[in-house]
């Protein structure tokens, strides 16, 4: 069986990396195609795949602004060529979903989200406080509609969709009309373990600097309860974040797995402030025995127990996660149960449970859509 794996673009190891590199171990010959590819940046496992990528990748600073061109998503992802492939999974939350398989193919989503930008947070990208009034409701707002108009007319192209969270799915059947599997992200639990090490009293943020996570509220938190903060990613956010943080917070850029595993296990807790679709770092910082501080909403409310591996604030507010931040700081949290409470997110249980779905989807008659 002829494989294509379609990846929405390559750029950095995050979450949805981390689901396309398990499929990568699954199918070592398969084929993977993405909008944009700045190699190196994502692991071994997957660059030793043959990439072809979209003509998105020859656009005029296409690696690092590749975001820019989001109108011409629609147009790129149309013109792969997948004629030859008898499967097809796609491993989207942008545009890889609506990708052309082949009528012979069956097509299988693992969605990461429907995208975010064309429906519940246009405005963290593009709303009047980000873009002004004028821009944001002349120029974006019709764009986006354009755009989520066809990401949910493109729905049809995928024969089962397999969520990354129950909160996914529920997006997934509002946006797309369409049911899921629930299939959660893999996390190396082997990997990202306790330590025997004294965590400090500063907390910290690995993410990607984009507007949804919200880095901003983790900033000015952090600054109102007097805490310091050290963050892990990169991103086009990072110069207006810099310029807001004082003296107490350090951007750290994107660091290997190794140091990431260091700096979860050294930090009093790990914040999420922003709402997240699952939150793989979540899991990672409890796999390390670390509380989480997380927004009670989206996928959190699958991973976070509140007072037993971390804590969960009601709204996405800088007082009501300053209040988190002083409530995590005065409870004395289990690193063993907090680890434990990570391991139904292990790799292995993705990878099998996976095999299973995709298994199932090319037993089903070619055509069928569940």
């Amino acid at each position: 069986m002829s494989v294509a794996l379609v990846h929405d673009w390559l750029t950095g190891m995050r979450g949805g990396e981390r689901v396309l590199e398990a499929l990568c171990a699954l199918y070592p010959d398969a084929d993977i195609f993405t909008l944009v590819h700045d190699r190196g940046s994502v692991s071994a496992t997957i660059e030793q795949h043959r990439i072809t990528t979209s003509f998105i990748q020859s656009l005029p600073w296409a690696r690092s602004g590749y975001r820019h061109y989001l109108p011409l998503f629609p147009l790129a992802i149309e013109r792969l060529d997948l004629a030859r492939y008898d499967l097809v999974i796609s491993s989207s939350h942008c545009a890889a979903k609506a990708v052309r398989a082949p009528a012979q193919a069956r097509h299988l989503c693992y969605c990461h989200s429907p995208m975010r930008y064309a429906w519940d947070q246009f405005d963290a990208y593009f709303g009047p406080a980000r873009k002004g009034w004028l821009a944001s409701r002349c120029l974006y707002r019709p764009v986006m509609s354009r755009l989520a108009r066809w990401d949910a007319a493109t729905a049809s192209r995928v024969h089962r969709f397999v969520a990354n969270s129950a909160h996914v799915a529920g997006r997934i059947r509002r946006y797309y009309g369409r049911e899921s599997t629930v299939v959660y992200p893999p996390v190396h639990t082997e990997f990202f373990r306790p330590a025997d090490v004294v965590p400090g009293q500063h907390f910290l943020v690995v993410s990607a600097l984009v507007p949804y996570k919200r880095i901003d509220l983790a900033i000015a938190a952090c600054q109102r309860v007097g805490a310091r903060l050290r963050i892990v990613g990169d991103g086009p956010e990072r110069a207006a974040l810099e310029a807001q943080a004082s003296g107490q917070v350090e951007f750290l850029g994107r660091l290997g797995d190794e140091d990431v595993r260091r700096e979860y296990r050294s930090a009093l807790a790990v914040l999420l402030p922003g709402e997240e679709d699952f939150g793989i770092v979540t899991v990672e910082a409890q796999a390390c025995g670390r509380p989480v501080v997380a927004l009670a909403r989206g996928g959190a409310l699958e991973t976070v127990i509140d007072g037993e591996n971390g804590v969960l604030y009601p709204d996405p507010g800088v007082v009501s996660l300053s209040a988190a931040l002083e409530r995590t700081a005065s409870i004395r949290f289990d690193p063993v149960k907090i680890s434990r409470s990570a391991q139904r997110f292990s790799h292995d249980r993705h990878m099998q449970q996976m095999r299973d779905v995709i298994d199932d989807t090319v037993a089903r008659p070619v055509g069928t859509r569940w």
